[in-house]
């Protein structure tokens, strides 16, 4: 599978979409407009080895909800990851068996060596 989840929105989205070049071999989804599925969350939480590592605690609703007065499970993320795509850490570049999660230099440099 060949798929990246970002935010059209985001400017650093697109800066690190445009350095990594995707072929029309990659499906391209706008988390805003077409919001992931539980099972596209799911998938992703396979590849990632949790739901934690796919969660963004930057969002501004974070802490707007009180999230990081929390002690959150793994469910907890998972569900909040479905029900508001702020929390996923975005870009998320999937590469048959390898997933790249936010947009760390390093993981943006680790994708682009993948590609």
């Amino acid at each position: 599978m060949k798929k990246c989840y970002y935010l059209k929105t985001c400017s650093t989205c697109q800066r690190i979409l445009k350095e990594w070049d995707l072929d029309e071999s990659f499906d391209l989804q706008n988390i805003k407009t077409e919001p992931m599925t539980a099972a596209q969350v799911d998938e992703m939480i396979a590849l990632a080895g949790s739901a934690e590592a796919l969660f963004s605690r930057k969002a501004m609703k974070f802490r707007s909800l009180s999230l990081n007065e929390k002690d959150l499970s793994e469910s907890d993320y998972r569900q909040w990851i479905i029900d508001e795509y702020t929390f996923l850490k975005r870009p998320v570049l999937i590469n048959g068996n390898e997933i790249f999660i936010g947009n760390s230099k390093k993981v943006v440099e680790a994708a682009k060596a993948s590609l």
